[in-house]
């Protein structure tokens, strides 16, 4: 496992960072965990997943409406784990430490598992974003080339074609594919588990795959029959898979965003036979290495659990999305102030079309 060191000396910009941050929260007098609009939409999110999946067992047998129901309850899938199991996970949705916990664990139930999502994204993801090697987001080679340290195949050059579709599956990989490799490995690529995996963890682990399995697949395969129980359990997970593969891609794989890679003369980073030496401060690396989208888009933001503020969230994990319009403004001022480049694209369409012009641009350099 080789360390990671942030020799950047621009401890100043984070440290002013944080104090207007904190006079924000002081000034209004209101708490940086959620409130009740995080609330209501938990309620109105989790209301809707039980609707959807309750209406797929009063459609008519024969009816092809069955299948829009699955893919509708994908949407439900991603939303509740962008608004109410990113907030729990990071300990942002509650003051109350029970509370986070619980709303974590919605993963559980739509087939992922807290424990090892706190590793792969708290844990290596937030601290080592896009290091090549270290964070697992990032770990999409060979299928995917997204910087050039990776080995270039003769397919990498339709990347920008078959990416999009490839991220249909991304869920179902996720669920059946990696958890299950975290799990036997122990590890996060080469990074040991921060925290050990107890008993429970074990016991919770094989509980909540088992419980996923009935829900979605075997209680509606008991009524329909197994063919249209699978197709339509695929369906959901496409739908899942496209949702969220693609927000995180519009934050961390796009046009002027920054990778640490493993080759010595890289742009902002160097190897060593001890380390790996980031030049950039912790901060600044966060901000280099992520981008916002859409906004201005109160829609995107109530949807998406305000993760088109990826800076924001990157800067202050631990502070509740709902915060972030406010915070956007405060942490553009601070970059202003110390001539800290800060990205961000105007809407939805154009950070697809820079996350796709970014792979084309990477499928083809050697």
């Amino acid at each position: 496992m080789t360390p990671i060191r942030f020799e950047g000396k621009n401890a100043e910009f984070f440290s002013t960072l944080r104090s207007r941050i904190n006079e924000y929260f002081e000034e209004n007098n209101i708490s940086p965990t959620g409130n009740w609009k995080l609330y209501w939409k938990t309620i109105i999110l989790g209301l809707g997943l039980s609707t959807n999946y309750l209406a797929i067992f009063l459609v008519p047998e024969g009816s092809a409406w069955v299948y829009l129901l699955y893919s509708t309850l994908g949407l439900w899938f991603a939303g509740i784990g962008f608004n109410v199991m990113h907030d729990g996970a990071h300990g942002s949705y509650s003051k109350h430490q029970w509370v986070n916990k619980l709303m974590a664990k919605s993963l559980n139930l739509l087939g992922g598992n807290a424990f090892l999502w706190a590793e792969k994204h708290n844990v290596v993801h937030h601290s080592f974003t896009n290091i090549e090697g270290v964070d697992d987001d990032i770990d999409l080679w060979p299928i995917l080339r997204v910087n050039t340290s990776k080995k270039k195949y003769w397919f990498h050059k339709y990347q920008h074609i078959y990416g999009l579709p490839l991220y249909t599956i991304a869920y179902l990989a996720w669920v059946f594919f990696q958890d299950f490799k975290k799990y036997f490995s122990g590890k996060v690529i080469d990074r040991p588990f921060k925290t050990a995996f107890t008993w429970k963890d074990h016991l919770t682990f094989w509980i909540s795959k088992i419980a996923y399995l009935m829900i979605f697949l075997f209680a509606p395969a008991y009524v329909f029959g197994f063919k249209i129980a699978f197709i339509g359990f695929f369906l959901t997970g496409i739908i899942t898979g496209i949702c969220i593969t693609v927000v995180f891609q519009l934050a961390h794989v796009v046009e002027d965003i920054h990778f640490v890679t493993d080759k010595a003369d890289a742009e902002n980073a160097q190897t060593t036979l001890d380390a790996i030496r980031v030049q950039d401060d912790w901060a600044t690396h966060q901000i280099n290495t992520t981008s916002n989208f859409s906004t201005k888009s109160k829609f995107l933001t109530w949807a998406l659990g305000g993760l088109n503020f990826q800076v924001e969230h990157h800067l202050f994990p631990k502070i509740s999305h709902i915060h972030y319009p406010k915070l956007n403004e405060i942490v553009k001022r601070t970059c202003h102030d110390f001539n800290v480049k800060y990205n961000e694209i105007p809407n939805f369409f154009e950070a697809i079309r820079s996350h796709l012009l970014h792979l084309k641009h990477i499928g083809q350099l050697a």
